[in-house]
């Protein structure tokens, strides 16, 4: 995550500077998201019938591959858009398989009693990294894209080392013959649980229509004045907030009443976007920035926790693609309409439209889901 993070600002900041449009930004949301929901369906069905440690190990091999060429052509002069676009590409499909493999992973680490902390002590781990990567990431910038990306190869690589000293006894999946079945079997299984489903589709709606970071480098420049430091550390508020929030969750477990928290804290994110995208001072806009991101981490842990403790581990390959598909691709597909929405309508309406556009969907959730709203406890 430090490297994926530092790669992000460090992707925005250059296609931006070879652009200087708004629509680029939003294909590199575009660009990662295609992969992802093409092969979602296959990711699920290789995550439930190989060895997922081998799988997320070969996955950070190749997003240092990446990193990478990346460096490589910043080194060498030939770096261009098309070429930023197609590498992202890539990595969008790496993510596809990594992203599930590894949330599969966790439930086979620790007893389902224990995920809800697990699940928010890996998000402060995750949120850390956010804090530090695009912080890091900016102050690298300085000495130009090639000394992040750089970097950001050598931690994927450390990642992929670091993988290996896990050690764990994997419990025996029984594999499935390959078939249209098979591979659907994580999309039937969502929609016959409410609960999964709403928590699901929820946050969907929320990052899809309140994610505002792909505009965050024109925020950065051109409406708060400020550079790639400035980007740096609106990219790391909302971790700041999130690391917070998840510590707390850590150490104190959400016990009752989740499903009205959730709804709450999603509710929260859209009303703090509303007011970042108003913002024309640093410390406003940082403000807004972290209470979303200890909003939204809320959200996260109660739907990483009902996924994983409702799902049998036989198939949480492909329930955690396609939660996969709906949350992780709706960030890349949310810059991609950020992008879309600021070039037709202006970057601080485009923003203030997803705040809101948030807050409706809460709403219209709340009657949709009555039983993800009337949710006590994660366990029951």
């Amino acid at each position: 995550m430090l490297a994926f993070q530092m790669q992000g600002v460090a992707v925005g900041w250059n296609i931006y500077a070879l652009t200087g449009s708004a629509i680029y930004l939003g294909l590199v949301g575009l660009a990662q998201f295609l992969p992802m929901f093409i092969l979602t369906l296959a990711v699920g069905h290789v995550a439930d019938r190989y060895n997922r440690r081998f799988i997320a190990r070969l996955c950070q091999i190749i997003e240092g591959l990446a990193a990478g060429t990346l460096a490589w052509g910043s080194l060498g002069g030939w770096q261009s858009k098309e070429s930023i676009l197609i590498i992202m590409f890539v990595v969008g499909a790496v993510h596809a398989f990594e992203g599930p493999t590894m949330q599969a992973l966790l439930p086979e680490l620790v007893p389902p009693r224990l995920i809800p902390r697990a699940a928010a002590w890996s998000a402060s781990a995750m949120q850390t990294a956010s804090i530090l990567g695009p912080a890091v990431g900016g102050l690298l910038y300085a000495a130009g894209p090639t000394a992040v990306y750089a970097i950001a190869c050598l931690l994927f690589l450390f990642a992929n080392a670091f993988l290996a000293f896990i050690r764990h006894k994997s419990p025996s999946i029984k594999g499935e013959p390959s078939s249209i079945q098979s591979l659907l079997a994580g999309i039937a299984f969502i929609r016959g649980n409410p609960i999964i489903l709403g928590a699901i589709s929820l946050d969907l709606f929320a990052v899809l229509l309140g994610g505002s970071t792909a505009l965050l480098p024109i925020y950065a420049r051109d409406i708060l004045h400020t550079g790639p430091w400035g980007l740096g550390l609106l990219r790391s508020a909302p971790a700041v907030g999130a690391l917070a929030m998840s510590f707390f969750l850590a150490r104190s477990p959400l016990a009752h009443k989740v499903g009205r928290t959730m709804f709450v804290s999603v509710a929260i994110f859209g009303a703090a976007t509303i007011v970042f995208s108003l913002s024309t001072s640093l410390f406003l806009s940082l403000g807004a920035l972290t209470i979303l991101g200890a909003a939204d981490v809320i959200s996260v842990v109660i739907r990483h926790s009902l996924v994983q403790i409702k799902t049998p581990n036989a198939m949480r390959g492909r329930v955690s693609a396609v939660n996969s598909m709906f949350i992780g691709t709706s960030n890349q597909l949310g810059e991609f309409e950020s992008g879309v929405t600021a070039a037709w309508f202006g970057v601080v309406p485009a923003v203030m439209i997803g705040g809101i556009g948030t807050i409706i969907v809460v709403v219209l959730w709340m009657r949709l889901f009555p039983q993800l709203l009337h949710t006590d406890s994660l366990l029951g």
